[in-house]
């Protein structure tokens, strides 16, 4: 990192026309972070807080922007912006049981440091992959645009973070919307112990805004006094003239990447430079220098900032040590919402539908009946999308609400939650289910745990065009499922016939917790069957018996349910076929009966068979049922490969003769 031309030179300020009250007021809560990082690196050698990230010569930075935003807009830090949170003026008993892991901390000890938010001060909290939170930037961004509320946001990534492909997309989707965000680099030249030019091949990334279409700015981010005024005059401009700015503020971090990392591999020198521009000092020399601070009022506000600390301390000290509540702990995974089942009206007109046009029935519903709702996705807006779902969408809902978007799925879906954030509801189309391994990061890290982590909701359902059967080979024809059904946080959602996947689909996007749904390709046009064109509700977490029988109990979903169908039919089989439709979380009762009720069961998944859902709920069934069991749980899936391309690898792939023949087997036995 070139250094010489900031370190070589005396840090100049200048105080415009901001008066005596406003400087004192920047020094006051420029000192609030150094005081408090101070106190807490003596109690990390005390062994009283388990860990610390320091933005120890950093602080200007996040003072600056924090005063110059207006307080409800929303600003996104990260681990070195302790001053954004002392600055929303966060009651510091509570910041200081968070890191203590206290419950009245604002992850209730669910996480430690700076992963959390508070929508009270408009702060959306990072997590430990960096980069994902510069598209939920964007989400609140696009959420404040459409409200045409002129508001700006603010949201920190790392000189390191940048490396991401997080970070190319938040920019990239900011840019091509026009979305009013400030995207804030702190180049502080290393990424822990990684220096700038082995992250990046380029000096300043003033140089990367062109090449976004955006403008770029670069500043001193150790003058407290530049940062304030160069935010705060962005900010009124693009409050007016709403568009993504990139601002790169060079700095310098003092201390270790955390406590433990130290700072051996930063060449003397040039600590010693940076030392010189420490922002506190400067900044307090500059407002003694000019008159606007003598000793008597440092004294006073020193005075004033350290008893808060200490008071501050105490309380959260003075609190006991979390104790552990089951109940509370599972109910805080999802956000409450009791789902209140609408059914169709007794003489509700119906009509035939296949699975697609019920599908695409439902969405234009739910948005008739949320006009807060988004729809985003690739080439889903005049064209329709590939499947034709959303075909006709944008000329009655408009382009704002039916938005092409876009290749960036991870960006996209934390665009969904940036908007879940504002208020609003988010649908975002996977192309094809396959697609959504771009994103998986920010499903299971940031959609799945936010709720948990500090109670925020994320109302976003994202479609999954599933499945094989149609000769598309590895990349179009996977089944996924199993790959969240693991991950607590999200609801898994898969229908098997039009009016599930109608009802289903309503249900999904009433409920404000995240939601994949899963929609088989091969069956958009080949199954159909009358259902009411009046909008209506499907129960989640409720299986469906597809078919009664005595003798044997199929479990499944999705096509499973058509392959068990057919399967009993040429077998000419009594057997019990209960259709899941809700994945996560799935209906323990449901399967309890029928497996009570025939005494022995199989169950069936197009997905490969290690690993998938099948093998949990069997494991279920053998823990919980044994004593109701004829015969061993059986299961059969797809083989254990990728999914094929050619016709007659794909049907040997797929798990529909395997069954029958197992199916045989279960019950000879």
């Amino acid at each position: 990192m070139e250094t010489t031309d900031l370190t070589s030179q005396k840090m100049t300020f200048n105080r415009k026309n901001y008066s005596d009250e406003i400087l004192l007021e920047l020094y006051e809560s420029l000192l609030m972070p150094r005081r408090i990082e101070e106190k807490m690196l003596i109690l990390l050698r005390q062994g009283k807080i388990s860990k610390w990230f320091s933005g120890w010569g950093q602080e200007a930075i996040s003072i600056g922007v924090v005063n110059a935003l207006q307080a409800d807009e929303f600003i996104l830090p990260m681990h070195r912006n302790l001053g954004i949170f002392t600055g929303r003026n966060m009651p510091l008993e509570r910041l200081f049981a968070q890191f203590q892991g206290k419950l009245s901390g604002f992850t209730k000890g669910r996480d430690r440091s700076f992963h959390f938010g508070s929508i009270e001060h408009h702060i959306v909290g990072m997590i430990s992959h960096l980069g994902p939170q510069l598209a939920i930037a964007d989400g609140i961004g696009l959420a404040d645009k459409l409200s045409k509320e002129k508001k700006v946001t603010v949201v920190f990534s790392g000189d390191g973070a940048s490396s991401e492909g997080d970070f190319h997309e938040g920019l990239n989707v900011a840019s091509v919307w026009k979305l009013p965000v400030i995207f804030v680099v702190e180049h502080n030249g290393y990424g822990l112990s990684t220096p700038s030019e082995e992250q990046f091949a380029f000096n300043y990334f003033t140089e990367k805004g062109p090449g976004y279409g955006m403008e770029a700015i670069r500043i001193q981010g150790n003058n407290v006094l530049e940062v304030y005024d160069q935010i705060k005059t962005l900010a009124e401009d693009v409050r007016q003239n709403p568009r993504p700015i990139l601002v790169e503020a060079i700095t310098f971090r003092m201390r270790g990447h955390e406590e433990a990392s130290g700072t051996k591999y930063v060449p003397k020198q040039l600590m010693e430079d940076w030392a010189k521009l420490d922002p506190v000092e400067n900044y307090e020399s500059y407002l003694e220098e000019i008159g606007v601070l003598d000793e008597k009022t440092k004294e006073k506000v020193n005075k004033r900032i350290k008893k808060s600390i200490n008071e501050a301390l105490e309380i959260a000290f003075a609190e006991e040590s979390i104790s552990a509540n089951l109940e509370t702990e599972l109910s805080d995974v999802y956000a409450p919402f009791s789902q209140e089942l609408i059914s169709p009206a007794p003489n509700s007109p119906k009509s035939e539908k296949r699975l697609v046009d019920a599908i695409s029935d439902g969405l234009r519903q739910s948005m008739e009946k949320y006009p807060n709702l988004i729809l985003m996705g690739q080439d889903i807006g005049e064209y329709g999308g590939v499947f034709k779902i959303t075909d006709g969408f944008k000329t009655q809902f408009g382009a704002d609400r039916v938005r092409n978007t876009p290749l960036c799925e991870s960006a996209i879906i934390g665009a969904g939650l940036g908007l879940s954030i504002k208020g609003y509801k988010a649908m975002v189309e996977m192309q094809f289910a396959d697609f959504v391994s771009v994103g998986f990061n920010q499903i299971v890290n940031n959609l799945a745990k936010i709720h948990y982590r500090w109670g925020q909701h994320a109302d976003v359902v994202i479609r999954m065009p599933t499945g094989a059967g149609m000769a598309a080979g590895p990349f179009h024809s996977q089944s996924n499922e199993a790959w969240f059904f693991h991950t607590p946080g999200v609801k898994i959602v898969y229908p098997s016939n039009p009016y599930d996947a109608k009802g289903l689909l309503n249900a999904a996007l009433e409920d404000p917790n995240p939601y994949l749904y899963f929609e088989h390709k091969g069956m958009y046009r080949s199954i159909s069957e009358e259902i009411p064109d009046d909008y209506f509700t499907v129960e989640i977490g409720k299986a469906s018996l597809a078919k009664e029988g005595r003798n044997v109990s199929i479990i499944t979903y999705g096509m499973g349910v058509h392959w068990a169908m057919k399967a009993s039919e040429e077998l000419n089989l009594s057997a019990d076929i209960l259709d899941l439709r809700t994945l996560l979380p799935w209906d323990k009762e449901a399967v309890k009966a029928t497996v009570k009720k025939t005494g022995k069961v199989i169950f069936l998944q197009e997905d490969c068979l290690t690993g998938g859902i099948g093998a949990e709920i069997c494991a279920w069934i053998s823990e919980h049922c044994f004593e109701y069991l004829d015969a061993p749980v059986m299961r059969e899936g797809s083989l254990d490969t990728p999914v094929p391309f050619a016709p007659s690898l794909e049907k040997q792939f797929l798990p529909v003769e395997r069954f029958k023949e197992k199916l045989n087997r279960l019950i000879e036995f």
